[in-house]
């Protein structure tokens, strides 16, 4: 038998769909982490962030008719789980107000440092993404780390493009606020 490492999704696939534990546990392996790092970035819980994962596996793993399907397994379970947070985040009644078609226009004040501090330090930024609140948090992640464009975000969440817009530039604007609040930035 071929190490883990040098068989494809699609081969790992085709043993699940024997019933064989090594393309479970291989696709499982492959794939958890980076998925896990993404479901976590929107809910901050991590016991919530775990069984979110798993259940997202056992979706992924019992429908046995779109796992034969599948070109892309990773981007697959990775949209599943994305969906499964929010849905999970919307059951805890988080609310994106909407903003109708305001539209955010950019301040004449605008300081080209705040693009330099935007690209400050890796821990300080993502403290600061913890401690937006899980609306702005969640447009955030989706939007940078999860590449989904602001539409896609939109319809996802059941709210306006503009709405989106505004509430991802009032995250980062947050975000620069707080780091500007450090001594060490001045």
């Amino acid at each position: 038998m071929p190490q883990k490492d040098n068989i494809s999704d699609q081969e790992l696939i085709s043993l699940c769909l024997q019933g064989k534990d090594l393309g479970y546990t291989g696709l499982y392996n492959r794939y958890a982490r980076g998925i896990f790092n993404s479901i976590s970035r929107l809910i901050t819980h991590s016991a919530e962030a775990e069984d979110i994962l798993q259940e997202t596996f056992f979706t992924a793993f019992n429908d046995q008719k779109r796992l034969k399907e599948i070109n892309n397994f990773e981007a697959w379970v990775r949209r599943m789980a994305i969906n499964k947070s929010i849905s999970h985040i919307r059951r805890k009644k988080l609310l994106f107000s909407d903003l109708g078609d305001h539209e955010f226009r950019a301040e004449a004040e605008y300081d080209i440092r705040d693009d330099e501090i935007f690209e400050s330090r890796v821990e300080d930024v993502r403290r600061c993404i913890n401690e937006l609140s899980d609306g702005y948090r969640t447009i955030l992640n989706l939007y940078l780390f999860e590449k989904m464009s602001q539409d896609e975000i939109a319809l996802m969440l059941g709210v306006a493009s503009s709405t989106v817009r505004t509430q991802y530039h009032r995250a980062k604007k947050k975000i620069l606020s707080s780091l500007k609040d450090k001594a060490y930035y001045e």
